[in-house]
């Protein structure tokens, strides 16, 4: 039985291509062709791909041009290679490889995705964001290059520390603030931190997402539901919680439900921090985005010492940037810094072009402008429900990225169905909703829409969709 062997060609010039090859030992010649056919036949190397020049792939396997070239013309008179002067040796167009079944290639089907984590970007500040990455790669020090701080780049540390003060309330501290490569990933940190520290249960929202739930648990931590109504999350439940637990709310705009936390809870909770030596977790979600009035400052801003402040670039510029940021009490600090990990975990010229956006006042005139692009679109809903499905109602202030529609009981999955049919997706409200939660739900039957999620032109459509379904 003839010997398998795996070789790969690289090139020892240090400019030529890199070739990974399979060789049978039944000879050289033989070999290669072989190999090489397998590998175009499998899909491996896809059609115009570029292989190595005869001269360098013959240097790289000791062996003599001449035979590399007969290799190369034995495989191009059969049609598995394309060679032409001047441009080298390529895999020849194939419409399907051998042995493969055919596929109908076609094209993209645009499904208009309503749903809360669906979006599309066409307005992501291309032009703006090119030019901060080039004044911030010009300006970056040589040492910008290296593993970099693990609690992120000083400079973005000050930039957010300023930002988050002026626009949000927040008391931030450069050294209070760590970078993290979005909110999914700082609440796992902080998870793991306040695990080492011996916190065992966090208390959440009884309507949220589900992930950040998971995200908790897989840190050793149990949840314990907070029922949600007009006025924010019901602390009552608080008092049952052990001495240093956690609480984690979204009390500048409730996810899902849309509700702002009254400021008689928001002074409750921190006494109960306060009493308790517990930790509020304050997702930020939405905050920048209220258009009735100014939006509510940051809660951390009121007890700096018991309150984690989180944000992200995520709504408000891209998810694609994993981009986010944590304001942490000083006592935890240092375990932050352990659960973080030893080398930082977010693109260091991301964080400096980021940095650039910030100060340069992009930014700020980025979020204005989609504030306005998105409360148009929010008025628009609520004035077509107005009129098109008048028995349904509008939770929460008008803020954020979606709106919660209270449905008639009984009539959410039936929606949802007939929504699919129509060839777009919304989310049901009962799926927020927590699976321990004790209480019946406030509202039983509802959707999550997110209005934020289509491009500029097919937001028409998507709404007389949506408007179609409802009763």
């Amino acid at each position: 039985m003839a010997r398998k062997q795996t070789t790969s060609v690289t090139p020892s010039s240090g400019i030529g291509l890199d070739l990974h090859l399979e060789l049978d030992g039944i000879g050289l010649r033989v070999g290669l062709t072989e190999a090489l056919r397998a590998a175009v036949r499998s899909g491996r190397l896809a059609s115009g791909t570029r292989l190595p020049a005869s001269r360098a792939l013959a240097s790289d396997l000791g062996v003599a041009r001449s035979t590399v070239t007969e290799y190369y013309t034995t495989l191009v008179e059969e049609g598995w290679l394309v060679a032409r002067h001047g441009s080298g040796t390529h895999v020849a167009q194939r419409a399907v490889p051998r042995g493969a079944p055919e596929q109908d290639i076609q094209p993209h089907q645009h499904t208009l995705g309503l749903q809360p984590g669906a979006a599309e970007y066409p307005d992501f500040p291309r032009a703006s964001w090119l030019a901060a990455a080039r004044k911030a790669l010009a300006a970056a020090p040589h040492s910008a290059f290296g593993y970099g701080d693990p609690l992120g780049r000083m400079e973005l540390r000050r930039a957010l520390a300023d930002y988050l003060s002026r626009v949000r309330g927040v008391d931030a501290d450069p050294r209070r603030i760590a970078i993290t490569s979005g909110y999914h990933h700082g609440l796992g940190v902080l998870a793991r931190a306040l695990r080492a520290e011996g916190v065992g249960t966090v208390a959440v929202e009884a309507y949220g997402l589900g992930l950040y739930r998971h995200v908790l648990q897989d840190a050793g931590m149990e949840t314990h539901a907070l029922e949600v109504d007009e006025r924010g999350a019901r602390l009552d439940d608080l008092a049952d919680l052990v001495p240093g637990s956690a609480a984690m709310l979204t009390p500048a705009h409730q996810f899902p439900t849309g509700h702002a936390l009254s400021a008689d809870r928001r002074n409750a909770l921190l006494d109960w921090a306060r009493a308790t030596g517990g930790v509020v977790l304050e997702d930020d979600y939405d905050g920048e985005f209220r258009y009735d009035r100014k939006p509510i400052g940051a809660l951390q801003g009121l007890d700096p010492d018991h309150v984690v402040y989180f944000g992200t670039a995520s709504k408000s510029v891209a998810p694609a940037l994993r981009l986010a940021w944590a304001v942490v009490p000083e006592r935890l600090m240092s375990a932050v810094g352990v659960a973080k990990g030893r080398v930082d975990t977010v693109s260091v010229l991301d964080q400096l072009t980021f940095t650039e956006f910030v100060t340069s006042g992009k930014f700020d005139r980025h979020v204005r402008s989609r504030r306005q692009s998105y409360r148009t679109r929010r008025d628009q809903l609520v004035t077509t429900l107005a009129v098109r499905a008048p028995d349904v109602r509008v939770l929460g202030m008008s803020a954020g990225l979606q709106v919660a529609l209270v449905l008639p009981s009984g009539t959410e999955e039936r929606i949802l169905q007939a929504a699919t049919r129509q060839g777009f997706f919304v989310s049901g409200l009962s799926e927020f909703r927590h699976p321990l939660a004790p209480r019946p739900a406030p509202w039983s039957d509802g959707l999550v829409v997110n209005f934020s999620a289509v491009s500029d032109s097919a937001w028409p459509t998507a709404l007389e969709s949506l408007a179609s379904v409802l009763p």
